[in-house]
């Protein structure tokens, strides 16, 4: 499936031709796909520094589907991590960067903390508790339109067990529900608090749709970093590769009104990227070559659809994404895979970055 800025596609009878399985997951990926560079050393030279200027890094947690990406995007005012109402959508750890004039505020998105059915569960919940330690406060964030519930405690419980970083708790999605609910939820908040021995240092209701204390937050997350210099240059939003944005967003487009299995089978890997060679530097266009992988051959034909139908759609969606992202015109070429059970692989989950 072939999608672009200037309209150019496989005809549908050739679609399917194109589609190749991969069931034995050939050695075809040696990048570690999903990996990040180290987080940033100071940068040095980039004009004078206020007095009592602070950078750091702040890390949200919490259960799947609590809004954590969308809070995200909302801190960092550009959309760098992708959202949707699937639970467990977060897979890899993405950076986003708050440039403001008495700090910087380096942003750590992670995958919700979850009851691992898998192997690629299991690795996921590592990553966040990696992260965990490594930060400088963690953001709890516990979604208004729902109770405090089991989830939520083994979270905080699990937590509680990481000593020397500061603890805050936000509640989300409040634009969703009634002022003397969202009073309530604070109350259930602090008494989760007081029941696992955290001291929260805020908590802070917030909606990152309406917009709703978003700065308040930004504010009292910069007030609890260290005193330093900017880690990274004025202008980064984040130090993903392009390569792995560009993948989330597919992976994005291709999870948007599929059935409730599928989402945690879908992996994208690109095998390709690069500016086309020989265009004119004022018409630029960026070839993505991406491969999306399922773990079925029926799940492949529900991410395919007649005649390629929804694959065309996924391909213009995440096109339209990517270019808003990277400011170039894009031509998206894509194809399904199957890599059986590689959830349950490690050494498939190793070769598609996990």
């Amino acid at each position: 499936m072939t999608d672009q800025h200037e309209p150019e596609q496989h005809e549908p009878d050739d679609l399917e031709d194109d589609l190749e399985d991969d069931e034995d997951f050939d050695d075809e990926f040696d990048e570690d796909f999903g990996a990040l560079p180290p987080p940033a050393a100071p940068v040095f030279g980039l004009g004078d520094v206020p007095d009592g200027y602070r950078s750091g890094f702040a890390c949200f947690v919490g259960r799947p589907n609590v809004g954590k990406s969308t809070l995200t995007n909302a801190l960092v005012g550009q959309k760098i991590v992708i959202t949707s109402d699937k639970p467990q959508t977060t897979r890899t750890v993405v950076r986003g960067i708050v440039h403001r004039p008495d700090g910087q505020l380096v942003l750590v998105d992670t995958p919700g903390l979850h009851r691992p059915r898998t192997l690629l569960g299991e690795r996921l919940n590592d990553l966040v508790k990696t992260t965990w330690a490594e930060v400088d406060v963690v953001a709890v964030c516990f979604p208004a339109d729902e109770k405090i519930g089991p989830g939520d405690k083994f979270l905080v419980n699990e937590l509680a067990k990481v000593r020397r970083t500061t603890k805050i708790a936000v509640a989300t999605k409040t634009d969703l529900v009634t002022a003397d609910r969202i009073g309530e939820h604070l109350l259930d908040i602090a008494e989760l608090g007081r029941e696992t021995g955290t001291d929260w240092a805020e908590i802070v209701p917030v909606s990152s749709v309406a917009g709703d204390q978003i700065d308040l937050l930004g504010d009292l997350l910069v007030g609890l970093m260290p005193e330093g210099p900017p880690l990274y240059p004025d202008g980064d939003l984040t130090d993903a590769p392009e390569e792995i944005l560009a993948a989330e967003l597919i992976r994005e487009a291709a999870l948007d009104g599929v059935r409730d299995e599928l989402p945690h089978s879908i992996a994208v890997v690109v095998e390709e990227m690069g500016l086309r060679e020989g265009r004119p530097d004022d018409k630029p266009l960026l070839d993505i070559h991406a491969n999306l992988y399922v773990e079925r051959d029926s799940q492949k034909g529900i991410v395919i659809g007649k005649k390629g139908a929804r694959l065309r759609q996924v391909g213009t969606a995440a096109r339209q994404q990517i270019e808003a992202l990277l400011g170039t015109p894009v031509y998206l070429d894509l194809h399904v895979k199957i890599a059986k059970d590689w959830q349950r692989d490690p050494r498939q989950l190793r070769k598609l970055g996990f």
